[in-house]
């Protein structure tokens, strides 16, 4: 327990190639990802008609190009500033992040519209994941408190994807029952999977079941 518990509060600036300057260059990577539902949702098509792609396809082959940048990234046990020491060893947070991002754009239902309104889900589940993980990762190094980053995780959560409803119409049902599960994804401490992964399958998994019966 008490191993976990220090894994839980490293302090991860110290492990961060770069120091403080990777750290926060990491931060700043992972929050610049919130722009991902506007660039897929609507301009897509755009983006992806420059290499002959539908949308979906232009997902899926970013998506197997960063895999196998992160293969050969592995081998080589090459880390790069804002990565962290370990990851030279396991797969990187970002080649997670990418994986359960590229999953939520494929899988969410659009619900048949257009524009971000198509991002009804998908919008609030990537949002949380880019959002929620610095915010409880920040408390969790600074203050050391897991009880203070749920709770900061917790009000972040429910304003993406209440906010989500008010403005894209996601389902108030949804929002409601999903957004904690998007907390949940920051909280386990293991090296099989990084948390940029389960921030986003637990409510990506939440929804397809919760989908008959909205």
């Amino acid at each position: 327990m008490a191993d976990q518990a220090s894994d839980l509060f490293v302090d991860h600036v110290e492990h961060s190639i770069g120091g403080m300057g990777g750290h926060a260059f990491r931060r700043l990577t992972h929050v610049s990802m919130a722009s991902i539902p506007y660039l897929y949702y609507v301009h897509g098509e755009s983006i992806s008609s420059y290499f002959s792609l539908q949308s979906r396809e232009f997902v899926s082959a970013i998506c197997i190009l960063i895999l196998v940048i992160e293969a050969v990234r592995l081998r080589t046990g090459i880390v790069v500033v804002g990565q962290r020491e370990y990851e030279s060893r396991q797969i990187s947070a970002l080649a997670w992040g990418a994986l359960a991002v590229a999953l939520a754009l494929l899988i969410a239902p659009d619900g048949s519209k257009e524009g971000m309104q198509a991002g009804i889900y998908g919008a609030p589940i990537i949002l949380g994941m880019t959002l929620v993980d610095p915010v409880m990762g920040e408390v969790k190094r600074v203050k050391q408190d897991i009880r203070a980053a749920v709770i900061a995780g917790i009000i972040i959560s429910y304003s993406v994807w209440l906010g989500c409803h008010f403005w894209l119409g996601t389902d108030i049902i949804a929002a409601v029952l999903l957004a904690p599960l998007t907390v949940l994804g920051e909280i386990p401490s293991t090296k099989l999977i990084d948390d940029n992964a389960t921030m986003v399958l637990l409510p990506l998994g939440g929804l397809v079941l919760l989908l008959p019966f909205l």
